[in-house]
């Protein structure tokens, strides 16, 4: 077996088979098929990089597939924030299809069911049909209304179609196996009247439908050889497959149905259903908020679309689910962003630093490097002057030896700049330190070459000068969910683990070479983590959220296992 063959996902191993069985390459073509009715999600994020990937590495179309058929949920909002995100992920698709294109085929396809006699209008109720369909152990009942003539049935969905009947009053329902062992081949719906209005078809039908007829039917309109599902279409799939032998002609391409495993992040759901509830109870601002595990959320809180692809195949395809750690899509930004982000001084819990034998009035720009990661990055100027920032937690009064930053007495590097001592500080009433005394020696800028400059002092600080600090709104952002599975729970509901702790909103200090900095432009804030200008940031008011701090949690758990 070759190396490529060893690294192959157990999808491609049935790819590959196809292949050596006689299925043409040429015919291979994928798809990505998200229904509108809510913003793609993390999950989502894997299965376009399966589906993508898969056109990439084989060299074959993949198509944008909307399958729009309720239209209770669907909106084109949706339809946009899907096109949105798959390009950003960097993905081409070769068509964009809707299955609300293929209504009148579906239909025509439904009315020559019938006449097989393998499909019929039923006349009762939900509550009836549904408790007609039986148990697992125990056999469904045929509908009073299953040998109804094939003439009454056209008659019956042909009015459905001219939208003669009530929402509900009448389904059509495919004729296979009432004792079937698969309750989902127990005469499944196949339409349903609903007089709602469509995103894209209007009012034109008072019919819709149903997913399982819809999904394989499409696939085959479209050609597309291999239709990749996750785990809960695995059952799905021999009605799939009957859907299909019924439409099926030999010289077209019959689409293969196969599933993988939905790969669960901590601390997360994934849910459309319960990521609207958080949208419409206000607990986050919104599909993008930071703090939502959708793709417009990501990538509004600092996520790239490399380290989310990265992210996808670190994961990987499997046949069973499990639960990944929120740590490794960290891991995957933090590895991602350490070769990209600018590097930065910013202060978020300022204490004031005089440092007195500096001249009053004085300003020098120093060289500071934008990225030690990339030669190409170049070096940017950074003011200094008498009065600085440095962060709260960088001095202490008093402090044992393993404290190396600034105490009185002590010495300390300041980032490109200088050494300075501290000498006092200044407090207020309540005994909270306002201001910080220090003396600076002024031949150890750093570069300079001197001698001074070269001694070595254990504690180096990031710092913003004063007169030049932009102030700015900081978003410190932790996981939304306190518990690993919110969604996990038999005897709780997933609202009762939200984090009420998981925004922070902070005013900072900021070196000026942020002023103009655009929204999704991120940096890394030196010694704090990689940050993001937010989407409602201005040059009057900065905004900054923060996407992840920079210490590598995810390592220490993989020592750990």
């Amino acid at each position: 077996m070759s190396e490529k063959e060893k690294s192959l996902n157990f999808l491609e191993h049935i790819i590959e088979e196809d292949i050596r069985k006689g299925f043409p390459k040429k015919d291979l073509r994928f798809r990505f098929p998200p229904e509108p009715n809510g913003y793609l999600h993390i999950g989502h994020a894997s299965s376009i990089c399966l589906n993508f990937g898969l056109g990439e590495e084989y060299k074959a179309p993949v198509n944008l597939r909307f399958d729009d058929t309720n239209p209770e949920k669907e909106e084109q909002e949706y339809v946009d924030a899907i096109k949105k995100d798959v390009e950003w992920l960097g993905y081409e698709w070769d068509r964009e299809c809707y299955a609300s294109d293929y209504f009148q085929q579906l239909y025509d396809w439904a009315v020559a069911l019938i006449k097989k006699g393998k499909a019929y209008v039923d006349s009762q109720a939900s509550e009836a049909i549904a408790a007609q369909k039986g148990t697992p152990t125990r056999a469904g009942e045929d509908s009073p209304y299953r040998n109804r003539s094939v003439a009454e049935n056209l008659d019956l969905f042909e009015r459905m179609r001219k939208g003669e009947f009530r929402s509900g009053e009448h389904v059509l329902r495919a004729k296979i196996d009432m004792a079937s062992s698969n309750m989902l081949m127990r005469d499944p719906i196949m339409y349903r009247i609903l007089h709602r209005s469509h995103h894209r078809t209007g009012n034109d039908w008072p019919i819709y439908p149903m997913y399982d007829w819809t999904h394989g039917e499409s696939d085959y309109i479209e050609q597309v050889s291999h239709s990749f599902c996750t785990l809960e279409f695995a059952m799905h799939r021999e009605l799939y497959e009957w859907f299909l032998d019924n439409v099926y002609e030999r010289e077209k391409v019959k689409p293969k149905q196969r599933e993988f495993a939905r790969r669960n992040l901590s601390h997360t759901i994934v849910s459309k259903r319960k990521l609207l509830k958080l949208v419409e109870e206000g607990v986050v601002s919104g599909w993008d908020d930071p703090r939502m595990p959708t793709i417009s959320g990501l990538r509004r809180r600092g996520y790239t679309a490399d380290s989310i692809r990265n992210f996808a195949n670190t994961v990987g395809i499997a046949k069973r689910e499990n639960l990944v750690d929120v740590s490794l899509l960290e891991f995957c930004i933090r590895e991602d962003l350490n070769k990209k982000a600018p590097r930065v001084m910013a202060v978020l819990d300022p204490v004031k630093v005089i440092i007195t034998n500096y001249p009053e009035g004085q300003e020098e720009w120093l060289d500071a490097e934008n990225n030690p990661e990339d030669e190409a990055a170049g070096f940017r100027k950074v003011p200094f002057s008498r009065e600085i920032y440095i962060e709260r937690e960088d001095f202490r009064e008093e402090a044992n030896r393993k404290f190396f930053r600034l105490k009185l007495g002590g010495e300390v590097r300041l980032k490109n700049a200088y050494i300075i001592k501290a000498e006092d500080c200044v407090k207020d009433q309540e005994g909270n330190i306002t201001e910080i005394l220090c003396t600076y020696d002024e031949l150890s800028k750093s570069g300079s070459g001197t001698e001074e400059s070269m001694r070595k002092v254990k504690g180096t600080l990031h710092w913003v000068s004063v007169p030049h600090a932009i102030e700015a709104e900081v978003r410190i952002y932790d996981r939304l969910f306190t518990d690993p599975e919110p969604d996990g729970h038999k005897d709780k509901d997933f609202m009762d683990f939200i984090n009420p702790d998981s925004l922070h909103v902070t005013r900072g200090y900021l070196e000026p070479s942020l002023k103009d900095a655009a929204p999704e432009e991120r940096y890394q804030f030196q010694r704090l983590g990689y940050f993001c200008v937010d989407k409602e940031s201005s040059a009057d008011k900065p905004v900054f959220n923060k996407t992840v701090g920079l210490r590598d949690t995810w390592a220490k758990i993989q020592e750990n296992d």
